[in-house]
């Protein structure tokens, strides 16, 4: 687990300790309350989203409490003495039903769903957004590169440019969307996936020459000698010198294991370090590439310029999920003491679903992802014959045929985690034997296709009554 500290109750924007300070003094903490997780958008323009961060989120959500200096900290912000009696036996105690970590998901989509008093799924907000739009943003931007990079492995560099400790949570997400290994020392150890880094231009900088740093390298490193050939000029003494330092490792029965690009046109350089390595009879020396890349310039470097790289090693624009700042998730009440709510907006696309709902998905005739429904929970799928556009009703789709799957499941009990722990690779295995079930035309980087998601009638009703309703008033 990734870990901050043992009481995790002020991890959270102060308004919503205001707020169940309100409800606490109004006579509404044992109300019961259900709150819906759905984002609006598709990040990157892209066509899906990788749902990640579950797993963090409950891990931490177990240490939501408060220490006793925290009561004395909140006591100095103007909290009343009862609130504080309440919230230093507070523990979370309330029910969670999510998708599966490592699914593709779509916009409007109640992901996850968090039942309880009114006072704890309130309190959990900002910590649950944290953590599941800022790992689902990398997830999705790590399983783009994937996409385009296929066998090519690459790994995540990101440490040093990351958000702060923020880099945790994204070495994570990074492997579950496809990252084969972490430079992120804390992270491959917290979470046991695999670690990789080689040498920086420092190390070449601090001996006399870059043919000495790299046969100094090769002395201390002769199982994974990985040496940086552009700190000078790559073809003219990076290369050359990495062949002479191959050379004289296989007279002692080892092997140079690749050489780094790290600047400069790589497809140029990758073809003629390929020919020189070939030339040189070092055709088992591995291309590792890296200096910001993305998943565009993965796509240009392996299917525009047949580049003869490797492996990547990408950093900024997958760490930080780059151009995207974040994921529009949001947590929205949609019942309340048996009574459901929505939120009404003059922006059709902000009126949220109401009630408790449940999320089925149905497969084509080819078994692909076709269509998502969106149902109340106490709706028996197999009944259902038909799903409607949330916005024009006159759009619908017979569903009554398809194969089905529900997606939504319930991984916490009054507390308690029923949730089994997976390492993030087995995660990202999740993911990609889904993803061959989702349609091509949803991964193409430009103007994808929008996924369609529909609503069962009975929702549809309840969301009119209560839209009628508010109107009358």
């Amino acid at each position: 687990m990734i870990s901050i500290q043992n009481n995790l109750g002020l991890y959270t924007d102060f308004y919503e300790l205001t707020m169940a300070q309100g409800y606490f003094l109004q006579g509404k903490k044992d109300e019961k309350a259900t709150f819906d997780y759905f984002f609006r958008t598709n990040p990157y323009k892209g066509g899906f989203t990788v749902f990640a961060g579950l797993q963090d989120f409950l891990d931490l959500l177990a240490n939501f409490t408060f220490s006793e200096s925290d009561i004395e900290y909140l006591r100095g912000q103007g909290l009343k003495n009862n609130f504080l009696t309440y919230l230093k036996a507070f523990t979370f105690l309330g029910d969670i039903f999510s998708v599966s970590e490592g699914e593709i998901v779509f916009p409007n989509e109640p992901i996850l769903r968090v039942e309880g008093n009114i006072i704890e799924c309130q309190l959990i907000e900002s910590m649950l957004l944290n953590i599941l739009n800022f790992e689902s943003l990398i997830a999705t931007k790590a399983f783009r590169i994937k996409l385009v990079s296929g066998e090519t492995t690459f790994s995540d560099f990101g440490l040093r440019r990351a958000q702060g400790f923020g880099a945790l949570h994204a070495s994570r997400a990074a492997i579950i969307g496809g990252a084969s290994s972490t430079s992120n020392v804390l992270a491959g150890k917290q979470l046991d996936v695999p670690i990789t880094g080689t040498q920086a231009h420092s190390w070449i900088l601090s001996f006399d020459n870059e043919l000495e740093a790299f046969r100094a390298f090769a002395a201390v490193n002769p199982e994974n000698t990985v040496l940086l050939v552009d700190t000078f000029n790559t073809l003219k003494t990076g290369v050359p010198n990495a062949i002479k330092v191959a050379k004289e490792m296989e007279q002692k029965g080892q092997r140079l294991k690749a050489i780094r690009l790290d600047s400069g046109d790589l497809a140029y350089l990758s073809k003629n370090t390929r020919k020189m390595l070939d030339n040189a009879g070092l055709g088992y020396v591995k291309i590792i590439a890296s200096n910001q890349l993305n998943e565009f310039v993965v796509k240009s470097l392996l299917h525009d310029q047949n580049a003869p790289i490797d492996a990547f090693g990408i950093g900024t624009e997958l760490i930080t999920g780059k151009s995207d700042a974040a994921l529009d998730g949001v947590y929205k009440l949609a019942v309340l003491n048996n009574r459901p709510k929505m939120k009404f907006s003059e922006n059709i696309e902000k009126v949220t679903l109401p009630g408790k709902k449940q999320l089925i998905r149905y497969f084509d005739e080819n078994g692909k992802f076709f269509r998502d429904g969106i149902l109340c929970s106490d709706e028996n799928p197999d009944e259902i014959q038909t799903i409607f556009h949330p916005v024009y009703p006159e759009k619908n789709t017979n569903i009554s045929n398809l194969k089905k799957q529900l997606l939504t499941q319930k991984v916490m009990d009054k507390g308690t985690t029923l949730l089994k722990r997976r390492n993030p690779l087995h995660i990202h295995n999740y993911l990609k034997e889904r993803s061959k079930y989702l349609p091509q035309e949803h991964k193409r980087f430009i103007s994808p296709h929008i996924y369609k998601t529909g609503i069962s009638k009975k929702l549809m009703e309840t969301r009119n009554l209560l839209a009628n309703e508010q109107k009358s008033q």
